[in-house]
């Protein structure tokens, strides 16, 4: 079962390496560039802190949020080029996990009112069956990295 996501973010804050918050008003230009609106999880981290580095700073760190001003789609993030060959549009990267691999949310879904979170490891991406589904909410994903500290692949419960 997955923590409240207030102790999640307490946690972040106390062991990890958080951004400062986002403001009301940088969430609704994300939102409003984005063509989307965040979920109650994702609107209370933005609020909570604009990205984080888990685990460890710099470029080892196996799992970097991202900030709202970093959040694109995931076929421009993994691929460079927003076309429809690389991915479908309502699929974005959330969590830079290294080696040109991210955590996705597609924001066209919902389970219980979130986006379901999902493994887009850059050499299969979009394949459904290589880029699985991780958790059905961010609080959960976070949750998860939180307690297993290793990297997304290892997070499937």
């Amino acid at each position: 079962m997955t923590r409240p996501l207030p102790q999640l973010l307490e946690e972040v804050s106390r062991e990890h390496f958080p951004y400062p918050p986002a403001t009301a008003a940088e969430i609704a230009a994300f939102e409003q560039r984005a063509g989307w609106q965040l979920d109650p999880d994702l609107r209370a981290f933005y609020l909570h802190c604009n990205g984080a580095e888990l685990i460890k700073r710099g470029p080892d760190c196996p799992y970097r949020i991202l900030p709202l001003s970093k959040i694109v789609r995931a076929r421009v993030a993994i691929f460079g080029r927003d076309e429809d060959k690389h991915g479908p549009p309502s699929v974005y990267a959330i969590c830079n996990v290294q080696d040109g691999d991210y955590v996705v949310i597609d924001v066209s879904q919902q389970v219980d009112g979130r986006y379901p979170v999902s493994d887009a490891w850059h050499e299969a991406w979009p394949d459904p069956s290589y880029c699985e589904k991780i958790e059905d909410s961010f609080a959960a994903f976070l949750d998860a990295a939180l307690l297993t500290r290793r990297p997304s692949y290892w997070l499937k419960r």
